[in-house]
């Protein structure tokens, strides 16, 4: 078995993209009242249906609802680790959809699907990619869709921390 060169997660580059290409992302969250009620009130959202039980127990749905906004950022947040670890910049999110509602309680997952990749006309060291991106809850409902484009770097083009670390001599010797 080859050893690889190194354990670190670097993410994928430019490079790495190809249209049709089909990511699961892995984190899965769970989302709770405290998530609802803190994004709630950090961005001064003060729709009764997102902070008080008593309102929202008398709409169709009987419960809170989550903040969308909230759920906009955690499925962004979850696609990171597979498309824009070596983001350069986000150019924008469009076709936003909430097609369905998430409550408290609801564990969110998602994936994405390459749709075009391209070079950056302004910025050779990027490239640009644009993707579809789906949140689903804990039944397989789709509670979110929406389109993405980013810039993200090419291999060898982003920012290095390797001279930032410490030296690795610290570790005790393997056994």
């Amino acid at each position: 078995m080859r050893k690889p060169e190194t354990t670190e997660y670097s993410g994928r580059y430019f490079e790495d993209f190809s249209v049709g290409d089909i990511y699961y992302h892995p984190m899965g969250k769970t989302v709770t009242q405290a998530d609802n009620q803190i994004y709630t009130l950090a961005t001064q959202n003060t729709a009764k249906t997102h902070l008080d039980a008593n309102f929202a127990k008398q709409t169709e749905f009987g419960l809170p609802l989550v903040n969308s906004t909230f759920i906009l950022a955690l499925v962004t947040g979850q696609s990171t680790i597979d498309l824009s670890f070596n983001v350069y910049a986000n150019l924008g999110w469009d076709t936003v959809r909430m097609p369905s509602p998430v409550f408290e309680g609801d564990t969110i997952y998602s994936r994405s699907k390459v749709l075009a990749v391209r070079d950056s006309k302004s910025k050779p060291s990027v490239g640009i990619v644009t993707v579809a991106t789906e949140g689903y809850n804990q039944d397989s409902t789709i509670v979110i869709s929406y389109e993405r484009t980013f810039m993200v770097y090419r291999v060898g083009q982003g920012p290095q921390l390797e001279g930032s670390r410490p030296d690795e001599s610290t570790f005790p010797a393997a056994k």
